[in-house]
């Protein structure tokens, strides 16, 4: 059994205790009931005590008519129907951060903010109570948290077909993301894996991104119901994050640093990794990495992006600078921490060194390219 969530390893599976009372009666499909109990209505049942017996009992549950693959069977609970709470938000486009201290999840996704401790009877949604049907409550490392969350926090319509045993969410989707350059949906974040569909999807296309998978892959929803897998690099699509941007630079840098050594060389061939000189190294890494293809020449390369200012400074943006009597005749990558990874010495080959003294006196340009 999983334990508790954190932000290391989302360890924590979160349940949506769904206030949906099965009975033999429940056998007709539908949106809620008017007055229904099991929905939270005046008079609402208490939640079952969860050391009752649980089966799952075939329950199913379904996104957008497809079926949805949680960590957790769904369970039932003396009436009870508990669901992933942390597949299901996540599915829907939202971001999890949980704070054990005060057993608190904060759910985010666009302008909208959920806040709730477990076991109150309230939540905060931008700011503004949200009454839940039944408290939240934890059980065996688990968090419970009723199904209301779903349609009230992220705007979507929850079902039950007690006939077929499935509880059915239709999504509010909004499909910000636009594809731009033709790319694969594939079935994993594996360029390896199969592609869902035999065409690419093109571009213009959009796309609803689910979550950043990795720093290379974003798990997406297309408008004609297909989930999958396409490339993050910032060539095929116009989707951008402060996080997605951070994971990307440590690989481009980690990329880099396995060159550390390498013996400079000025006028070193593009074409291959015995040599470089200091725009043939950062040509090489961005391109390797995130596809991105940048001139030749250092006083080329410093025309791509966009400038940032030395207090805008972050991972992965490229450091231009005087030399050889020229006015950009040098470029570095700029790792953190005040540091410089980049090539021009024959003694030193790759090196990393502190972005001060003559670096700040030489300095001319920031340029941000992802």
């Amino acid at each position: 059994m999983t334990k508790p969530f954190n932000n290391k390893t989302l360890g924590l599976t979160w349940l949506l205790a769904a206030s949906l009372v099965l009975s033999a009666q429940a056998g007709t499909a539908g949106a809620e009931p008017v007055g229904d109990p099991a929905w939270g209505a005046t008079g609402a049942v208490a939640a079952a005590p969860l050391n009752q017996t649980a089966s799952t009992g075939g329950i199913m549950i379904e996104l957008d008519g497809r079926p949805l693959q949680t960590e957790t069977l769904p369970l039932l609970v003396n009436g009870s129907v508990l669901l992933p709470i942390r597949d299901v938000f996540e599915a829907l486009g939202a971001k999890l951060a949980w704070d054990d201290a005060s057993k608190t999840v904060t759910a985010t996704r666009g302008q909208m903010t959920l806040v709730y401790r477990i076991g109150d009877p309230t939540a905060q949604l931008n700011g503004q109570l949200l009454t839940l049907p039944v408290p939240g409550q934890i059980a065996d490392g688990y968090s419970l948290v009723p199904l209301r969350f779903v349609s009230e926090a992220l705007g979507s319509d929850v079902v039950w077909d007690g006939d077929h045993h499935t509880v059915r969410i239709t999504s509010a989707f909004t499909y910000e993301t636009t594809v731009a350059w033709g790319v694969n949906l594939r079935s994993a974040p594996d360029a390896g894996s199969e592609t869902v569909g035999e065409e690419l999807l093109p571009t213009g296309s959009k796309l609803h991104v689910v979550r950043e998978a990795g720093a290379l892959w974003l798990e997406v929803r297309t408008p004609d119901g297909r989930s999958g897998y396409v490339s993050a690099k910032p060539k095929y699509t116009d989707y951008r994050s402060d996080t997605l941007a951070d994971k990307q630079a440590d690989e481009l840098i980690a990329y880099g640093k396995t060159f550390e050594g390498t013996p400079y060389e000025f006028g070193a061939s593009p074409n291959q990794t015995k040599t470089f000189d200091c725009s043939s190294f950062v040509n090489r890494v961005y391109e390797e990495i995130l596809s991105i293809e940048l001139p030749r020449v250092s006083y080329d390369q410093a025309k791509e992006g966009t400038e940032v200012s030395l207090d805008q400074l972050r991972k992965g943006d490229l450091l231009f600078f005087s030399a050889r009597g020229l006015d950009i005749g040098h470029v570095g990558i700029y790792i953190g921490d005040n540091q410089i990874l980049h090539t021009y010495s024959k003694e030193q080959g790759v090196h990393i060194e502190a972005f001060d003294g003559q670096w700040k006196k030489r300095f001319v340009t920031a340029r941000r390219v992802f």
